[in-house]
């Protein structure tokens, strides 16, 4: 499970078997995860979280989305 990074308590990531998929990532914290569509930024799996909290943590994954799908192609094209 790549983890691409970390944010307070939050770990976003992808399973190494994620890339028959449309990019996305995972996010989770404590026994939470939940799954983020990246392009666009949209929920796919609420895994457990508030909607306080999914508003927050999909605030993160926009800011980090570039970030992300570098990580993504760079992990599933090699």
């Amino acid at each position: 499970m790549p983890t691409a990074f970390r944010e307070g308590p939050y770990r976003f990531f992808f399973y190494s078997a994620d890339g028959h998929e449309p990019p996305h990532t995972h996010v989770e914290r404590d026994d939470n995860v939940g799954k983020f569509w990246l392009d666009p930024v949209r929920l796919a799996e609420s895994g457990g979280f508030g909607a306080k909290e999914l508003r927050t943590i999909q605030q993160s994954v926009i800011g980090h989305r570039d970030q992300l799908l570098r990580i993504w192609n760079d992990y599933f094209t090699d």
